[in-house]
């Protein structure tokens, strides 16, 4: 995760404006306890590799990534960032004997960036070994100076391990910069990180940050400039209990942001508030922006003039059980101010996204905030998150965009995706097409429809062609320049450059190199580039059970053939295709000149279906399939057939295996493709 060049260029200068002092740097530790503490958490490290989804273009597009994180269980619980594990939708995490290990998500919190982790030990190869496991340290004893050790797999190398010392224990984004937001939350809210100058990069993330004495003190999750970021251990260790425990984190919501006082307001104590969302507790309770916050159920609030004490104020806040009966004091025009205040549960800041095929785009469910942020008194519609560019959303007229709310489809209300997948699979149950349903929804202030023309058009059935004779050669024009090089200046006609096995012109006797100069007698009236078409045309107006003769020189000596015919086989634009949603690629029947290439190249009969198109960022491209490769088989079956094919993928979606395994060819190499997508 990176913050803009902007931010960085900033710290790196604000850091060598700064005088250097001989007397903050720490002595070393000796060798030997840097030797123990390796020894103690080096094989609770893992490398973590994971196939992640997030919705671009109207689609839920899948990458893969890798992280850190560290054991912190004796049952398998591994700690890693949310940035990491949060869209994780397979994980594969390697140990530092390099055993590789299933995992599954247990939980995950946007707000802190983190998450953990449960290791498959079913899946161990070396089950009789015990897991090596960490442990936590107190990060608020840390001090400026001391030792640190960033442990990780950097650019998802082997674990790794880098030396420093703490430069910061509460380090923030610089004002005026980009903050790090992580699916709406921004984490600089809740964490200040333990800045450090070990070094760390992508793929270190998640790693545990440790003291000589072996111990977590800290998560890795950011680089700035030259320096890194942590997570403190004592947020971590609460807040993984928290998702081993239930899966996820609860927290409180009032309703109120602050921000640190300004710099004219040297006699103020405490927060400023800067907003107060309508409808909310603070809101109830009567806070205004411009109000000063001076203590929190009791708890007194340090005086804000840096945003690095703004974290302070919401953790009281956030770590408040919901339903919670708490007071405020403050002050307003120089006067005391006492609220009460009851505290709600906090919803997410915003909703995860989803992709609904059958429409052409991604959307999200509105969350108590984010209705607030869009201005709405309720939750009620759907959030058109991204749309696919060619979808069905985007042919409407007008075209549904990103940030439109769908309220109504079908005349039938919208409160929720689910909702309106619902109605969604109503109202096309049965059509053999796409079908126009009617969409109310809200842009900015207005009340608008449209008519979408929602599913998927099934594959096209694909007439015969007029049947037409076909000789199985491929040729081209005897130019002047090229008649007058091959001795036979003046002269007019094709030269044959390739022939299809089995064909009429091969049983024939015809070879590559041949001259041909007269068909049925008559001269073949090809002399230019643009003629290239003369000689098919003429084969092509015989009937298909026609034999012809044809005329012409090999090695400058006369020659004839006598070649029968034969239907022309089925065009490329006749074969059946199928294109799967779910693994979002598209394949058809071989063609004949891959029939062709791969008799020539195999010397058997080509089996297989041929992959026409890759959609990027889907499951299929991630497990490496490509456009132009054949597939064989599909967990052993053969496919020959494009209905083999469906009816396979068609069954795949009813047993929803772990992983699917494609064996193709791709040139004169087959592979075994693994397959892994999310059912």
């Amino acid at each position: 995760m990176t913050f803009s060049c902007r931010a960085a260029l900033l710290l790196l200068a604000l850091s060598t404006a700064q005088p250097v002092l001989a007397q903050a740097v720490a002595t070393p530790p000796p060798a030997a306890e840097v030797e123990d503490a390796i020894k103690k958490m080096y094989p609770a490290l893992v490398r973590i590799y994971v196939v992640m989804e997030e919705g671009m273009d109207g689609r839920m597009r899948k990458m893969q990534g890798s992280g850190s994180g560290a054991i912190i269980s004796a049952e398998g619980h591994v700690l890693t960032n949310h940035h990491v594990a949060g869209r994780g939708t397979r994980f594969v995490c390697s140990l530092s004997n390099r055993e590789e290990i299933d995992a599954t998500l247990v939980g995950t919190d946007a707000l802190s960036d983190l998450a953990v982790l449960k290791l498959d030990l079913s899946t161990r190869r070396l089950k009789d070994q015990p897991l090596a496991v960490a442990s936590f340290g107190d990060s608020d004893q840390l001090k400026v100076g001391d030792t640190v050790l960033a442990m990780g797999s950097p650019g998802g190398l082997s674990q790794s391990i880098t030396r420093g010392i703490v430069a910061n224990t509460a380090m923030i984004v610089p004002k005026h910069q980009i903050s790090l937001t992580l699916d709406g939350e921004t984490v600089g809210e809740l964490v200040r990180w333990i800045g450090h100058d070990a070094v760390i990069y992508p793929g270190n993330s998640g790693g545990p940050l440790v003291n000589p004495a072996g111990e977590i003190v800290g998560v890795n999750e950011v680089g700035i400039a030259s320096l890194g970021g942590a997570i403190p251990s004592n947020l971590a260790k609460k807040v993984a209990a928290e998702l081993i425990e239930k899966g996820s984190v609860t927290r409180s919501w009032i309703g109120m942001e602050i921000q640190p006082l300004l710099r004219r307001m040297t006699e103020e104590k405490g927060a400023l508030v800067a907003s107060v969302w309508k409808g909310s507790p603070a809101a109830a309770a009567g806070i205004k922006p411009g109000d000063f916050v001076t203590s929190y159920n009791g708890n007194a609030i340090p005086d804000c003039h840096a945003a690095e004490d703004l974290p302070v104020f919401n953790a009281m806040v956030l770590a408040t059980a919901p339903g919670t009966k708490v007071t405020l004091q403050g002050v307003r025009d120089g006067k005391p101010q006492s609220w009460e205040i009851t505290t709600l549960q906090r919803e997410p800041t915003m909703g995860k996204e989803d992709e609904l095929r059958p429409w052409g785009f991604t959307a999200r469910d509105f969350t108590r905030v984010s209705a607030l942020e869009k201005s709405r008194d309720t939750t009620d519609g759907v959030l058109v998150d991204t749309v696919r560019a060619g979808g069905p959303s985007a042919e409407a007229k007008p075209p549904l965009r990103a940030a439109d709310v769908i309220v109504r489809v079908g005349g039938k209300p919208v409160k929720t995706r689910e909702e309106l997948e619902k109605i969604t699979t109503e109202l096309t149950q049965g059509a053999n097409e796409p079908k126009p349903i009617l969409v109310e929804f809200e842009r900015s202030r207005e009340q608008l429809a449209t008519v979408v023309k929602v599913g998927t058009p099934k594959d096209a059935v694909r007439p015969r062609l007029a049947e037409k004779a076909w000789m199985g050669a491929a040729t081209q024009v005897i130019t002047d320049e090229l008649a007058t090089a091959l001795g036979i200046p003046g002269k007019k006609g094709v030269r044959i450059t390739a022939l299809a096995p089995d064909s009429p012109a091969k049983k024939a006797g015809l070879q590559e190199g041949d001259l041909v100069l007269k068909l049925d007698g008559k001269v073949i009236n090809a002399r230019r580039p643009e003629d290239a078409e003369v000689f098919p045309e003429l084969i092509l107006a015989y009937p298909a059970d026609a034999s012809v003769e044809l005329t012409g020189l090999r090695e400058g000596k006369e020659q004839t053939w006598t070649v029968a015919l034969a239907p022309r086989p089925i065009d490329d634009s006749e074969l059946s295709e199928h294109r799967d949603e779910l693994f979002e690629f598209t394949a058809r029947q071989l063609s004949t000149s891959q029939r062709d290439r791969a008799k020539e190249e195999q010397g058997e009969d080509p089996a297989g279906v041929a992959v026409l198109k890759v959609e990027p960022s889907g499951w299929a491209a991630l497990g490496g399939l490509a456009a132009d490769d054949i597939i064989l088989t599909i967990d052993g079956t053969e496919v020959n057939e494009i209905a083999t094919l469906k009816a396979k993928l068609n069954s795949l979606r009813e047993a929803k295996p772990r992983s699917v395994v494609f064996g193709i060819r791709r040139g004169p190499r087959t592979y075994f493709l693994e397959i892994e997508p999310r059912w």
